[in-house]
């Protein structure tokens, strides 16, 4: 990894990718197909680009069954227990609506309302992420939406992975359909004839379902446009080198754009932890993936200070952050902008992806500095109430109309006219 001193270091950000335009009209042209030509767009586009020929979009009960029934028992325990984990930190975010008295009888309120229907995109194909179901549809369970329906891409042999389906029974999803990329984007956001649309998109995906998630935006809700994988850990010399080494790999083996960096205050931690990082490199078996990342986006800062390694983190504002100090606790304190922050040496970052219980959907591309991690609140709206008895309307109505007027809204100000004291009542 390059070591660099942080206070000669020219940018800590990385470009945003967004796509070129050609990747853009490719997804615009999908949207535009499958809203009108509906499922048979979609087949159309699954088997171009992903080689399977799909009679039926959904997954059927017998396919789930056979996951289940095939699945390692411990495995399934342990997404259980992690189901469990997860619904027992979001259940702490739920909230109620609140009326606000007022004189006489009147009242100001807030009503919270859950979404009617969610729709997660799992991406698949090559690999399995139950996890990514989990965190999507216990946040939404808990928030109280009534259906949940995922998408996800299957293998070769026209199959979903089974830890996916298994995590989904567990969860109790059944509507689950065998799509990916933009053309299931398009089909959760305008409807086909099997699928029924959403009101909100939630999941990661690749930069196709990315500019997909972008393009409906309006048309429905959704979570973020999520970029690659990031973690960012402080440091300082009470650290241990190849457990830090271990960390940064954790998240370049997700993706060749994955971001891994460094900001201690220790010139040794590190020289160690990029001698480690090599070292290590060499036995994962996602090496190569792993490798790119490092090399292309892994760096190591060192800071004159601590204060000034916490200003670098608040500027990164990365999605993962691991505090490994002397006075981590104090350190985190002072964090205005990262995803998640994990806490001492026992708390690396894969605790929270798979277990704890916190959710692992996070912002990127430095969004942290004005976006949170997937929620409870995404799944809800909230209704402002307003209720004014005539003794409170007529207190106020001449006010509401001067400030009408003010603004020259004269239809304003005669609505609020012609309720009764122009009437002599």
């Amino acid at each position: 990894m390059n070591i660099v001193n942080l206070s000669e270091a020219v940018s800590l950000k990385r470009p945003l990718e967004s796509g070129n335009e050609q990747q853009l009209q490719t997804v615009r042209d999908v949207l535009q197909q499958v809203r009108t030509r509906g499922d048979e767009a979609v087949k159309e586009y699954t088997e171009k680009w992903d080689g399977i020929v799909l009679d039926d979009l959904r997954v059927t009960p017998e396919e789930i069954a056979e996951a289940v029934a095939s699945f390692d028992p411990q495995l399934y325990r342990d997404l259980e227990e992690a189901a469990a984990n997860i619904r027992f930190y979001h259940e702490a975010q739920r909230r109620e609506g609140y009326t606000l008295p007022l004189q006489d009888g009147s009242y100001l309120g807030q009503r919270i309302t859950p979404l009617d229907a969610v729709g997660l995109y799992v991406p698949g194909g090559t690999a399995a992420y139950p996890s990514s179901v989990l965190m999507n549809v216990i946040p939404a369970q808990v928030a109280g939406v009534e259906r949940i329906v995922f998408v996800s891409p299957v293998s070769k042999d026209g199959k979903q992975p089974a830890a996916v389906l298994v995590a989904a029974h567990i969860l109790g999803v059944t509507e689950i359909y065998k799509i990916g990329g933009a053309q299931a984007i398009a089909a959760l956001a305008y409807g086909t004839e099997t699928i029924a649309p959403v009101d909100k998109i939630t999941g990661p995906g690749n930069i196709f379902v990315a500019l997909a998630k972008r393009e409906v935006f309006g048309e429905v809700d959704i979570d973020m446009i999520a970029g690659p994988s990031e973690i960012c850990v402080l440091a300082d010399e009470t650290a241990y080198a190849d457990e830090i080494a271990a960390d940064l790999l954790s998240q370049a083996e997700h993706d060749t754009l994955a971001c891994a960096v460094l900001i201690t205050t220790s010139d040794d931690l590190a020289d160690a932890v990029a001698s480690e990082v090599e070292k290590q490199l060499q036995k994962l078996p996602r090496e190569a993936i792993a490798r790119k990342a490092i090399e292309t986006f892994g760096t190591i800062y060192v800071a004159e200070s601590m204060d000034e390694a916490i200003k670098a983190v608040n500027t990164l504002a990365p999605e993962h952050l691991e505090i490994m100090t002397a006075n981590a606790e104090a350190d985190s304190q002072k964090i205005r902008h990262a995803g998640a922050i994990f806490l001492g040496r026992y708390s690396s970052e894969p605790v929270g992806d798979y277990f704890a219980g916190t959710n692992h959907v996070l912002p990127t591309n430095s969004t942290a500095r004005f976006a949170s991690g997937l929620n409870v609140d995404d799944f809800v709206k909230k209704t402002s109430i307003v209720y004014y008895t005539k003794e409170t309307w007529a207190q106020n109505a001449p006010k509401i109309a001067r400030l009408a007027r003010l603004e020259g809204l004269e239809g304003h100000a005669r609505a609020v006219e012609a309720r009764g004291w122009k009437k002599g009542e």
